[in-house]
């Protein structure tokens, strides 16, 4: 047993040294670690991600809609007439929109959770042509936007109360 103390020793201490040259670094090895891994994140499949934390969503997009102007717009109860607030915001978006000449968007129509399938439907109808007629009149062409309504079938917020029913009567501008 004794005999094999020296080797195992030895086998210690160039490990040690091994190791301890592996974490070595010098002034070059880490400026090309630091650019390299810049180039990494900047150039890798997680770029957008990354540009997108550090500046904003990408432009055109729908998170920029959402982000920098507003995708929906809100009506009243049994309503499809634009409040001053939902005209404002849709201001916005046919300004953002001129912006975008190629970009086409779909304008959804929804309604709360009251009144038959059929009745919510046609008034998801004419909330979605509101705001389609109103971006046109801002200047959008109309060729661009198309409409759909979904009625009471996809609420944004669940409940039977007015702060939820007031959250589900809106029209959203979505960009395909």
């Amino acid at each position: 047993m004794f005999t094999r103390l020296p080797f195992i020793r030895l086998f210690m201490i160039l490990s040690m040294v091994v190791f301890l040259g592996a974490c070595s670094t010098t002034e070059d090895d880490t400026a090309l670690s630091d650019s390299g891994m810049q180039e990494g994140i900047n150039d890798g499949p997680l770029a957008e991600v990354y540009n997108q934390n550090l500046q904003g969503p990408a432009p055109g997009t729908q998170a920029d809609l959402v982000v920098n102007v507003g995708d929906r717009v809100f009506f009243g109860y049994d309503r499809f007439d634009l409040t001053a607030e939902a005209q404002t915001t849709l201001d916005n978006q046919a300004a953002w929109l001129s912006r975008y000449p190629n970009l086409r968007v779909t304008v959804e129509g929804h309604c709360d959770e009251r009144g038959t399938r059929e009745y919510n439907l046609a008034l998801g109808e004419r909330r979605a042509n509101s705001v389609k007629n109103y971006l046109a009149a801002k200047g959008v062409d109309a060729a661009r936007i198309t409409t759909i309504s979904y009625g009471k079938e996809r609420p944004a917020v669940p409940g039977s109360d007015e702060t939820s029913w007031a959250q589900n009567r809106r029209g959203v501008t979505i960009v395909e």
